[in-house]
């Protein structure tokens, strides 16, 4: 309890009793002023005027309790953080339950993948266990074939052909999957459309063998994918044997087959692997007109450029 009186002289503190009672003593005659406190209750006031040789009784001052104000903030996820949670689904996708495809979202308007979640997926295709399957299953063919004869017969041969197939794979999903699209800013992902007719279907996945989205969310030349190509085929030389390495020529060559191969998977992607998958995340198809849009364009504005 504060008393604030016309003479600072007479200024007072006092507490109240148990029963709420107080009283003041020696305070000059005038106007003074209570302010009443109390912790977790809504301070009051009360002024009035004290006339010379006179007490003053002051009116019940009921405190009512103080009101609780707690302020809420909502925090919408970083895209960061929301590509990380778009990552951890990616990784869960497996055709038939084992096969990897972490390289395919269902989500038309993914948030786009930093440079370390761009390794990350690269990391988890190249450690693999269905990855160092198939890899042997190549190896062991060239064996039976003799291809790479340089690399001899036996189990040596075998292993120098199981590490040149996996040296290739390697090379080539973190040139063409994590490095470029890093420098390049672009997504190394395929974007499943699943809607509109089945031409426009078939058109927006081979069209996206050459196009591609850029970190900017905006559809664009696929310089990642062409380049990581032609710099993983020409490195992929190192690995053989000198009389069966390719020259320049081949090389774009194989460059140009393995764009056309990306194109039929991605038609695979569109109308078969989805099927097969089990546990993926709802697909929201009114979100596919826009990237189909702009990648047909984008498409048909490359297909002007090379007449």
């Amino acid at each position: 309890m504060q008393l604030t009186a016309a003479s600072p002289l007479s200024n007072q503190q006092v507490l109240t009793s148990d029963d709420g009672q107080f009283a003041f003593v020696s305070v000059a005659p005038g106007a003074f002023h209570l302010a009443i406190t109390a912790a977790g209750f809504a301070s009051q006031q009360f002024s009035g005027n004290l006339v010379s040789g006179d007490s003053y009784a002051v009116p019940q001052i009921v405190l009512s309790i103080a009101s609780v104000v707690t302020e809420v903030r909502v925090v919408p996820p970083s895209l960061t953080e929301e590509a990380e949670a778009e990552v951890k689904e990616e990784l869960k996708q497996r055709p038939l339950g084992f096969i990897p495809n972490f390289y395919v979202s269902y989500v038309a308007d993914a948030a786009p993948l930093s440079p370390r979640q761009k390794f990350k997926l690269a990391w988890k295709q190249m450690v693999d266990p269905v990855t160092f399957g198939l890899t042997g299953a190549i190896a062991g063919i060239q064996q039976a074939q003799n291809d790479f004869s340089g690399f001899g017969q036996g189990a040596q041969g075998y292993a120098k052909r199981y590490g040149a197939a996996y040296a290739g794979e390697v090379t080539g999903t973190l040139i063409g999957s994590a490095i470029l699209p890093s420098v390049f800013k672009q997504d190394p992902r395929y974007f499943y459309k699943g809607t509109g007719s089945k031409r426009s279907r078939v058109l927006y996945a081979v069209a996206a063998s050459v196009i591609c989205k850029g970190d900017n969310g905006h559809w664009q030349a696929n310089y990642s994918g062409i380049l990581g190509g032609l710099a993983a085929g020409g490195i992929s030389n190192l690995y053989y044997p000198a009389k069966d390495r390719h020259d320049a020529s081949l090389t774009f060559e194989n460059t140009l087959i393995g764009i056309g191969a990306t194109a039929a998977a991605n038609v695979l992607q569109e109308f078969v692997i989805r099927k097969l998958t089990p546990n993926l995340p709802n697909h929201d198809p009114s979100n596919a007109s826009k990237p189909l849009n702009q990648i047909g364009k984008m498409f048909t504005s490359l297909i002007h450029e090379g007449e």
